[in-house]
């Protein structure tokens, strides 16, 4: 049956897929603002956070890419009628890949000191940094799972399990984090930053427990691992060793960012973290209709709807344009107010308000990019997005980066490099996009 390419059918997707996507910010972002307002070492523990919470994103995003493989993979089979050829393939991809994340965990828990070092955390804040990552670092293997589920799911075209799991998850991570972060006098003593670190694991195993059920209950899928291994299995590994490559890429300017952040001093380490948590945020926002572009644009290939395609480009940047200009209405309305929800350290909203105006004018580049980042995946165009990744990170971040550094431009310069990354990204995946299908239109 041919895909109605439509704002209905698309929103039916982007929506949920919005809710969905926004769960790990979210509880970045719920750790960040209640962590920002800690009574006792504050700032240290906000940058702690920050900090721990770059490295922990570096892994999920890292080993992450198989739910885009699995999505992507079991839409183009569903968009060909062939859909019960791949029903043993999501266990052995899921198995396959937690057990990558526990050996990637055992590794870490052992050097974790070493890890936040080389981040230029020293003094109290390092110890900060291991006490939070020692607790959260446990619900990485949880996240993993659920991310592959969701991406079985995406790739059926269902967004609103996936969303359901956001949402229940957020939900308990809030409730905790203030539960256990400041505790209930004459029940439960606050544990500050712990309390934080201990809120996201048991939301994380909430999730995980819930994507399970659903997975059972919901759909045909089994997660009884089987031989003989999917011949599908190779083409999904060389997928996701692409977007690993990709997101080593991704990863290496966060990092870069934030040790540079973290070198200037705790006031800009606090800034960064409020500024890379709302972009984030904007991030996921805007990537609900490059989901739907990743889900229905796998569906509209195997069934060769190349003219639904390009239609189907165009609506989601274009949808997703009106997404980010609400949010940059709303930010710049709301300016001072959003970073006073974050911390209440003077110093730091000073340096968060003078680098503000830039992740917020960088919100349409950055739904060119995203947007699109998503239809590609889910075209199977990983190597494309792998090269993108590494000629917009170490041509185009990395000199901009350390430019602004030589020219002692502050947190200013690291947030220049940032969009000027973005600009490469989303200029290079128009230019592919409209090269490749184009020519397909009159076919």
């Amino acid at each position: 049956m041919k895909t109605a390419i439509n704002l209905k059918n698309i929103n039916k997707l982007a929506i949920p897929a919005t809710i969905a996507g926004i769960a790990e910010p979210l509880l970045s972002i719920t750790d960040t603002a209640i962590v920002g307002n800690i009574p006792v070492d504050g700032l240290e523990s906000l940058a702690a956070a920050g900090i721990v919470g770059s490295f922990l994103s570096m892994l999920i995003w890292i080993l992450g890419q198989t739910r885009s493989a699995i999505s992507a993979i079991i839409s183009q089979y569903l968009g060909a009628g062939k859909l019960e050829d791949v029903q043993s393939l999501p266990a052995q991809a899921i198995y396959l890949n937690i057990g990558l994340s526990i050996v990637i965990l055992l590794s870490t828990i052992f050097i974790v000191e070493e890890i936040f070092e080389l981040l230029n955390a020293s003094g109290k804040i390092l110890q900060y940094c291991i006490s939070y990552y020692s607790i959260r670092v446990w619900g990485f293997p949880l996240t993993l799972f659920v991310f592959a589920i969701m991406g079985i799911f995406r790739g059926l075209q269902n967004t609103y399990w996936p969303m359901m799991i956001a949402i229940v998850g957020a939900v308990v991570n809030v409730v905790l984090d203030v539960v256990l972060v400041f505790g209930i006098k004459g029940w439960i003593q606050p544990l500050y930053l712990e309390g934080a670190a201990y809120a996201s694991l048991i939301a994380q195993v909430v999730m995980a427990v819930m994507a399970f059920v659903l997975l059972l209950t919901k759909t045909n899928i089994s997660l009884r691992f089987t031989l003989p291994i999917h011949p599908q299995l190779g083409r999904l590994v060389i997928m996701s060793l692409n977007l690993f490559v990709r997101a080593i890429a991704l990863n290496t300017a966060m990092i870069l960012a934030v040790r540079e952040a973290t070198a200037m001093g705790d006031r800009y380490i606090g800034a960064h973290t409020i500024a890379i948590n709302i972009w984030l945020f904007s991030a996921f926002f805007i990537d609900g209709y490059g989901a739907a572009g990743n889900i229905m644009g796998g569906r509209l290939l195997g069934a060769r709807d190349y003219k639904g395609l390009w239609e189907l480009s165009k609506k989601i940047v274009l949808y997703g344009s009106c997404i980010s200009l609400v949010l940059m209405v709303l930010a710049f309305t709301f300016y001072y107010p959003i970073g006073s929800v974050f911390s209440k350290e003077t110093i730091v909203l000073q340096t968060f308000y003078g680098i503000f105006f830039i992740v917020i004018l960088g919100l349409p580049v950055n739904t060119v990019a995203f947007v699109l980042d998503g239809l590609f995946k889910g075209l199977g165009e990983m190597r494309y997005l792998r090269n993108t990744l590494l000629f917009a990170t170490f041509l185009g971040f990395v000199p901009m980066l350390f430019f602004g550094k030589y020219m002692n431009w502050g947190l200013t310069g690291i947030w220049l490099a940032f969009s000027v990354w973005m600009l490469i990204r989303g200029g290079a995946l128009v230019w592919k996009f409209r090269r490749k299908f184009r020519p397909l239109l009159d076919i």
